[in-house]
């Protein structure tokens, strides 16, 4: 063996003692300059276009990021994303994200994350919790604020009209921020109309055969129905086929409003199946991935941050269809 050799054989033992000595044995998988980043993070299932979307693009950002993602698909069961915040705990990644199924019974477990210094971001959902220091920030929509946005076009549509007219609502899945917010904001801004009559509210658990199914029973139930206010567009699509094949005209006979802005809803709308659309961006990755570098790092984040969202009316959509990414 030459000389030069040996040298760089013992070098290398050296630096490979020394990286060894730093790394303090027992340290947090966060430490370390070389360190990949490591989330944990629980989604609550694929019950829509949008949840797919979402997922996709949290997928995608942490490869582009560099970021080891560990995912978990709750299938929209509360004790199965616990399963997973609890397993994320004892697999000690640097950071925890979820968007909670629904928005109570989090604490303990959340309590949990927090005692073990692993630090938690909300995305898409809320929770309902009165002690805020279990979570670090909130990244997502304002669902009443979204609901608002169905109510005051509503609103606008029958500014003229002077007979009741009456309202259907799908609601999202029971207890879920976005079935709450979404209901309340509408509620409040159609609240000064009293010829708004919401005859029937059900949840169609924010999924498209769900959705047909409740539509269904709602055509069947009541004899007068001008308008399908949804929850979001999978539950609005599911509507549709049932309306079509009560022999009904969508969008003509039964006005409808949804949220999301999925391309299969604008699709729809530019079919003039669906009158109007409020947007729920569900392409959140890049900013989780960022939000979670900062919170790594020890950085000031904001509690919550807000994603940019608009309106689509059917003119709107059929021109936004062809570059639409989800």
């Amino acid at each position: 063996m030459s000389k030069r050799v040996a040298s760089v054989l013992v070098a290398g033992a050296m630096v490979a003692v020394l990286a060894a000595c730093g790394s303090g044995g027992g340290g947090s998988a966060g430490q370390g300059s070389g360190h990949k980043l490591v989330v944990g993070f629980s989604q609550v299932g694929a019950e829509s276009g949008w949840r797919t979307a979402n997922t996709k693009s949290i997928q995608e950002a942490a490869k582009k990021a560099g970021v080891e993602l560990k995912f978990s698909d709750a299938q929209q069961k509360q004790e199965n994303q616990i399963k997973a915040i609890r397993s994320f705990i004892q697999q000690k990644v640097d950071v925890i994200a979820f968007s909670p199924v629904v928005e109570s019974g989090w604490d303990t477990v959340l309590k949990e994350a927090k005692d073990a210094h692993i630090p938690v971001i909300l995305t898409d959902r809320a929770v309902d919790s009165k002690d805020e220091s279990l979570y670090v920030s909130f990244l997502g929509s304002d669902f009443v604020e979204e609901g608002k946005k169905a109510g005051d076009w509503l609103v606008k549509e029958y500014a003229a009209a002077s007979g009741d007219v009456n309202v259907v609502q799908l609601e999202g899945t029971t207890g879920s921020a976005p079935a709450n917010d979404r209901k309340a904001g509408f509620a409040d801004a159609v609240k000064g109309e009293p010829k708004f009559k919401v005859v029937a509210s059900q949840t169609g658990d924010f999924t498209r055969a769900k959705g047909k199914e409740v539509m269904q029973a709602f055509l069947k139930s009541q004899s007068k129905i001008d308008v399908l206010y949804a929850h979001n567009d999978d539950m609005a699509l599911g509507a549709i086929q049932a309306i079509e094949e009560a022999g009904k005209k969508p969008g003509t006979d039964i006005k409808i409003v949804s949220v999301d802005g999925v391309k299969d809803a604008f699709t729809a709308m530019s079919q003039g199946k669906i009158n109007f659309d409020v947007e729920c961006n569900p392409l959140l990755g890049d900013q989780l991935m960022d939000l979670a570098k900062k919170v790594k790092a020890g950085e000031q984040v904001p509690r919550r941050i807000k994603t940019e969202e608009g309106t689509f009316t059917p003119e709107q959509a059929t021109a936004a269809l062809p570059n639409r990414q989800y």
